[in-house]
């Protein structure tokens, strides 16, 4: 990763994304098992693109994990293929078969060509604990802005990203 990064340097946050489609998937494996120190690097970045069919991995987490974080308590949740290309976003909504898996924390790339790990953080259950099954639906929804300033405190949500209110 370069030293130019605007991510890196903390120029860019989430609250540069205004609108966004919401990202459907199906699952295509369900996981179990949990691991007290996965030791998850997460990248730096709040944002990936996603093609149509690439498949990634769901991991939750229940520590306060976000972009740039290390993560150690996980449990594995499922594989999900995507129906539609678009933009996953640092707190982004997970639902699986109309339930609330958690909000996105990060990306791990440990496993990178072939899947992201795509962190969540949510209560520590296992995919089959959740009672997932194949072809259950799945869609990242992008969170409010009143759910974003929750969340950080920030209030970044609200209008510019810079921090200047003039337009």
């Amino acid at each position: 990763m370069s030293e130019h990064d605007p991510y890196k340097r903390k120029l860019v946050n989430p609250g540069f994304y205004v609108q966004k489609c919401k990202v459907e998937a199906k699952v295509v494996a369900v996981l179990r098992g949990s691991l007290e120190n996965r030791n998850l690097e997460l990248i730096p970045q709040p944002s990936r693109a996603v093609k149509h069919g690439e498949i990634h991995e769901i991991i939750v987490t229940d520590e306060d994990a976000s972009p740039g974080s290390r993560v150690g308590r996980i449990a594995y949740v499922a594989f999900l293929e995507f129906l539609n290309g678009g933009v996953l976003l640092s707190g982004d909504e997970l639902l699986i078969g109309g339930k609330s898996i958690g909000k996105l924390a990060g990306f791990d790339m440990s496993h990178f060509s072939n899947h992201m790990n795509i962190v969540v953080r949510g209560e520590l259950k296992s995919g089959e604990d959740r009672h997932l099954f194949v072809g259950a639906l799945a869609s990242f929804q992008m969170a409010s802005p009143e759910d974003e300033e929750d969340e950080t405190g920030t209030g970044n949500s609200s209008g510019s990203a810079s921090g200047n209110s003039s337009g």
